[in-house]
């Protein structure tokens, strides 16, 4: 009788972990190996010769340094017509000097400043609205002060996708390539989170964006009255713009080696921690079906797993190696996918991380758990506009 109750507790435990297997080949393979697929078509591209004027628009607080060393990069790219406008937003005296300083330097540098008075509404979506305003052209691009192009050819890249009924253009942003578990541990959630969004986007479902690098059109902003339904919320200027414009007919992903942007790690993981759980914030928000997709992707792997494990323990104790082999067959095949699209793309987008990939994709779930359970123990006027 225990033998008949083991069988039938392995053999179910075996159709869960099949069924969570093909639901894992489902939800990743597919959206998230068309990043390095594209950055491989992208890359063979002849170079661009689209060029309409744009506006480059960043806001700045207390980010002098940060201005010193990457703003150069942007004002002295090979573009042939093209703004880069600065809001201040309350920085101390040093920011304004480096801005004087550039400025005498770079006459197509423009600087403007969110007024004091300005206590009720989120400071930094004021800030992208003001620089919309006083922005001449139609196309703008968003990035931060902390922010890099890899390439002189960063404003051509993106604009290769501006063209007749494309609105929105999206492009990859990572932190620095460096050593240490966490360094290795943030460039891969981070690129994990590209295939998501930018795959996704790049199979006509786009969900979001990230304001360190992406560009629309400043007539879509104006005709959904800029961040007026986000104006609740602190965050938003950028995930959840998107998401409330963005459709499969215009938006475009920008990928290929020149369009890359790369920030600074974070000095300090709890900086990290809050930029996830914002995004953990405005998330709840999307509309489309975009997030339990990407739920039923990451705890599919989580239950895949545990359910092998389940298997495998059960099995070899009851010398049945046929469920044994069959456990083993289908979690080396979906570990050789995973590990094959996650190392290709971070080949393709120039990430040094495929050591530490097989070790992030076991833990992402308890990582992803790790991060609700900070979002949900937070106070709500931590999210609320400042």
């Amino acid at each position: 009788m225990i033998n008949i109750d083991y069988n039938s507790a392995i053999l179910f435990l075996q159709i869960f972990c099949g069924l969570m297997f093909l639901i894992q080949i489902y939800y990743f393979l597919f959206p998230y190996s068309r990043l390095f697929k594209s950055n491989k078509q992208q890359n063979k591209l002849p170079e661009n010769t689209n060029c309409p004027p744009l506006s480059v628009i960043l806001v700045t607080k207390d980010s002098a340094s940060m201005l010193k060393e990457n703003l150069p990069s942007i004002l002295e790219q090979d573009y042939p017509e093209f703004e880069v406008i600065v809001v201040n937003d309350e920085s101390a005296g040093e920011d304004e000097d480096i801005l004087k300083i550039l400025g005498n330097r770079y006459h197509h540098l423009y600087r403007t400043f969110i007024p004091k008075s300005a206590r009720y509404v989120s400071r930094k979506k004021l800030g992208v609205a003001m620089g919309i305003k006083a922005s001449k052209y139609d196309w703008i691009v968003v990035t931060e002060p902390y922010c890099k192009p890899e390439s002189k050819n960063w404003l051509k890249s993106m604009s290769r996708n501006f063209v007749p009924g494309i609105d929105i253009v999206l492009g990859y942003c990572n932190y620095d390539n460096g050593n240490g578990i966490f360094t290795k541990r943030i460039i891969s959630d981070m690129l994990m989170l590209s295939m998501r969004y930018l795959g996704k986007a790049i199979g006509r479902k786009p969900y979001m964006g990230i304001g360190r690098n992406m560009a629309y059109r400043k007539e879509i902003y104006q005709q959904h009255k800029g961040f007026y339904n986000q104006l609740t919320l602190s965050r938003g200027d950028d995930d959840l713009f998107i998401n409330e414009i963005a459709n499969k007919n215009n938006t475009k992903v920008c990928v290929d080696s020149n369009s890359i942007m790369r920030m600074p790690l974070p000095e300090y993981k709890k900086i990290w921690k809050d930029d996830k759980i914002g995004y953990e914030v405005t998330g709840n928000h999307y509309r489309g079906k975009a997030r339990i997709s990407n739920s039923i992707e990451t705890w599919s792997a989580l239950l895949f797993n545990l359910s092998a494990i389940a298997v495998l323990c059960m099995a070899i104790l009851n010398n049945e190696w046929i469920f044994t082999a069959c456990t083993l067959a289908a979690w080396t095949i979906r570990t050789i996918i995973v590990m094959t699209v996650f190392c290709k793309t971070a080949k393709a987008m120039g990430e040094n991380v495929s050591g530490y990939l097989f070790i992030y994709d076991i833990m992402r779930p308890l990582y992803s758990l790790s991060l609700k359970i900070g979002y949900i123990t937070r106070h709500k006027s931590d999210y609320m506009r400042k």
